[in-house]
């Protein structure tokens, strides 16, 4: 397909065009070439630019402030996450192996029920009497025999 540039266009105010306009006259670029630079860096650095005067940068130090800010972090802390992230990658396997597991097993249910009946054991249990029964536990045996 190729590289296509794309145009972007965008209004502002009469005032801050006319000091976009002189910042290009006075580095020699053109207007547009500002922006592509502008828009170039804002990628590079994942939107994290700052614009700031030139004079100020002459006077910031790089311990003052710096941007994007920069925080450390504690190894412990680091492998802890990876650890965390490892764990949870683990259990989202198993919940996929169970989920598989469970659905095999009603597919096999399902094949089952479709090709003989189930007779279920509390059905078998409930239409007789205890006493009616022939098989007996205890002691009501008859010793007369």
């Amino acid at each position: 397909m190729g590289n296509k540039n794309k145009t972007i266009s965008f209004r502002v105010s009469q005032e801050k065009f006319e000091t976009l306009r002189e910042i290009a006259e006075e580095r020699d670029l053109s207007l547009s070439a500002v922006f592509r630079d502008y828009v170039d860096l804002l990628v590079a650095h994942d939107g994290q630019v700052e614009v700031v005067p030139e004079h100020e940068v002459n006077e910031r130090t790089s311990d003052e402030t710096s941007f994007p800010p920069k925080v450390e972090v504690p190894k412990s802390f680091v492998r802890e996450h990876e650890r965390l992230e490892l764990e949870a990658e683990h259990l989202r396997e198993q919940l996929e192996e169970h989920k598989r597991y469970v659905t095999k097993l009603r597919q096999e249910l399902d094949e089952h029920e479709d090709g003989e009946e189930v007779i279920q054991l509390e059905d078998l249990d409930g239409g007789e009497d205890e006493e009616d029964s022939p098989y007996r536990i205890g002691g009501g045996f008859d010793d007369s025999i």
